[in-house]
């Protein structure tokens, strides 16, 4: 290999090297939530804790969606942690409430719906009893279609004892004080019996 070649190809290498180095750099860092016990406002019933997380700022929304904002669509995205502290395996099938400080609940919009929602048509602020009715066409697939809207969701089905379970659901309405989520569908794996129903708050 000529001189003139070697050069180019170590310019080349380095300027390869170079982007790599600046496009790590625009990632956001490593989405990896912390046992429930971690954050403030977690509750514990049963051995199980549980906290409740709103994310709102950019800061977090940048972690969590990369260069997504969900709450810009009307979207609130809240991040679930539950600890399994019971000694015994845990099956899921949670169903999560928003519940607003006057008592008000709203059903989670499902994230394999959340990805259809274009910030054009955006829905109602707050509780509307039946959030299929404003569902967004599923021809058309809008910003919030990206990979962390599904794969961030809440999908655990089975929690091991001593292990920690995360993820998201999301909300057709804007954080407020005094709110909380309410969580049900957690039962004993051997035996199906239910546990107590949560209440966790979310407040800002």
């Amino acid at each position: 290999m000529s001189r003139v070649a070697l050069i180019l190809l170590s310019i080349a290498m380095v300027t390869a090297a170079h982007n790599a180095v600046a496009a790590d750099k625009e990632k956001p860092s490593r989405f990896a939530p912390g046992r429930a016990e971690t954050y403030p406002g977690h509750q514990t019933l049963d051995k199980i804790t549980i906290a409740a997380i709103p994310y709102v700022t950019e800061e977090q929304t940048h972690i969590a969606f990369d260069k997504v904002n969900p709450n810009k669509y009307g979207v609130l995205p809240v991040l679930v942690v539950m600890d399994n502290g019971t000694g015994k395996a845990l099956r899921l099938d949670l169903k999560a409430e928003f519940v607003a400080a006057d008592g008000q609940h709203l059903d989670a919009t499902p994230a394999d719906d959340v990805i259809y929602i274009d910030g054009v048509r955006k829905p109602p602020k707050i509780f509307n009893p039946n959030p299929i009715a404003v569902a967004f066409p599923k021809e058309k697939k809008g910003p919030l279609n990206v990979w962390e809207i599904t794969g961030h969701a809440f999908n655990a089905k089975l929690l091991p004892p001593g292990e920690s379970a995360s993820g998201f659901f999301y909300f057709q309405t804007a954080p407020e004080p005094g709110a909380h989520i309410y969580l049900t569908g957690v039962k004993d794996a051997a035996t199906g019996k239910d546990y107590f129903y949560f209440e966790v708050p979310i407040g800002q």
